[in-house]
């Protein structure tokens, strides 16, 4: 059974895939979701049609083929890449085609764009939020810690460590991990003995019935957990347990009920690998970013699984276009009723 270092090894992994938004000043909206593989000149030749390029293989499981209008293939050497693209009358119609998923579930997100109008220039403000992935876990993690702690931990907000030095950002993040370790790991534990109940009629010969099986989990827990939720071999102790191999089957992935459980354990770990780069582009001048990076005139955020475990996530930003038209009508006139103003007195005199 592979606990929080797992977890925590997967979540490092680097992301392959890039979400791209642009606001236009018209108020379109255009969407690029891009991906690269690695793929041999024979691999190329057995999947594609002859000389016609297709998408890079495989395609990634966390993208909503059927979002995208548009589809360009770049090929460099033996590196694949493939852009998706899409284009949008309007925010709402823009999140009806949800390009992202998650354990096969559209990641559903909400978007607003507001203009606002004014003489000299119009400002642009656009918000995305997604939505929350907290009930793929059964015990809240609330339970282990403040949500200020926990929306901390995961996204980053509210900043709990501004005004600390190093050593003391040190000491509340140390106080903070063990609290998140043991609601992962929790939950872990959890769900596969939810799923050996579900499947308890499955169990050859087992040692106890299911209602005493049910009530020694939280033994068994401390059981499995015992070195601090570390890597650990569940048939193992299971086994030593129960003083029973009736167990095995759960935790062989040759088999059924092997291969049910590791299902279950992946829909836990996508949420940490699930890592989307999202860029977006305003027009005119950034004005806000909100908590994003500005990058040569793009503004960078991370999209994240962990970021989606606290609650819907929600990224803002803020820009202005000047018009340049409104200051020439405006010198014009001024000009021009200073003109007048002359005119009108000359005539006087």
């Amino acid at each position: 059974m592979l606990l929080t270092s797992t977890v925590f090894i997967a979540s490092c992994e680097k992301p392959n895939v890039r979400m791209h938004t642009i606001i236009r000043e018209d108020g379109w909206i255009e969407r690029k979701i891009t991906y690269s593989t690695i793929m041999s000149q024979e691999m190329r030749d057995s999947l594609w049609d002859g000389d016609n390029v297709c998408w890079a293989e495989p395609v990634p499981e966390c993208l909503n083929i059927n979002a995208f209008m548009g589809t360009h293939t770049d090929v460099e050497g033996d590196t694949v890449t493939t852009t998706f693209t899409g284009l949008f009358r309007s925010p709402e119609e823009m999140c009806e085609q949800t390009p992202l998923q998650l354990n096969g579930r559209h990641l559903q997100s909400t978007a607003k764009l507001e203009k606002k109008f004014r003489w000299f220039y119009t400002e642009y403000y656009y918000e995305e939020t997604f939505n929350t992935v907290a009930d793929t876990f059964k015990l809240p993690a609330t339970n282990y810690a403040d949500q200020d702690v926990i929306s901390y931990w995961f996204t980053g907000q509210p900043n709990l460590l501004e005004g600390l030095n190093g050593s003391e950002a040190s000491e509340k993040i140390r106080k903070m991990e063990p609290l998140v370790d043991q609601w992962i790991n929790d939950n872990l534990v959890k769900m596969c003995f939810d799923y050996i109940v579900n499947h308890y009629d499955s169990i050859q010969n087992p040692p106890v019935d299911k209602e005493k099986f049910v009530a020694l989990q939280d033994s068994l827990a401390k059981s499995l957990l015992k070195d601090g939720g570390v890597d650990v071999d569940a048939a193992e102790e299971f086994a030593k347990f129960f003083h029973s191999n009736a167990y095995a089957p759960f935790f062989d992935d040759k088999t059924p009920l092997g291969q049910g459980l590791s299902e279950e354990l992946s829909k836990k770990l996508n949420i940490f690998w699930f890592s989307v780069p999202y860029t977006l582009e305003m027009p005119g001048m950034i004005l806000n970013p909100g908590t994003g990076v500005i990058k040569d005139g793009i503004i960078h955020y991370s999209l994240t699984g962990e970021r989606l475990i606290p609650g819907d996530y929600t990224i803002t930003a803020v820009s202005r276009v000047t018009h340049v038209w409104a200051f020439v009508v405006t010198i014009l006139i001024v000009l021009a009723a200073i003109f007048l103003f002359i005119y009108q007195g000359r005539r006087k005199k």
